[in-house]
């Protein structure tokens, strides 16, 4: 079975966060940093400061939109508090 993450990175230059999914939070990571996705190359680098490890891809689909949404951003807010 493999292993989904919804993730939110911080940028170290801008107070700008990112929340996205992936199966591979380390290469996605990697990927952030060495400016490979168009959205975050401008805000590099980025540090991880939210991840959770979910059980499949449709929850993790799921959990991104609700992080990016009002009630999600808030309670991100909660969690990282």
């Amino acid at each position: 079975m493999e292993k989904y993450f919804v993730y939110v990175l911080r940028s170290k230059i801008k107070n700008i966060t990112y929340v996205g999914c992936t199966n591979d939070l380390h290469r996605r990571f990697v990927e952030h940093n060495s400016g490979k996705s168009r959205f975050t190359r401008k805000y590099k680098p980025w540090e991880i400061i939210y991840s959770e490890e979910v059980s499949s891809q449709l929850e993790a689909l799921q959990k991104e939109k609700y992080f990016k949404s009002s009630a999600g951003r808030k309670k991100l807010k909660t969690l990282l508090s």
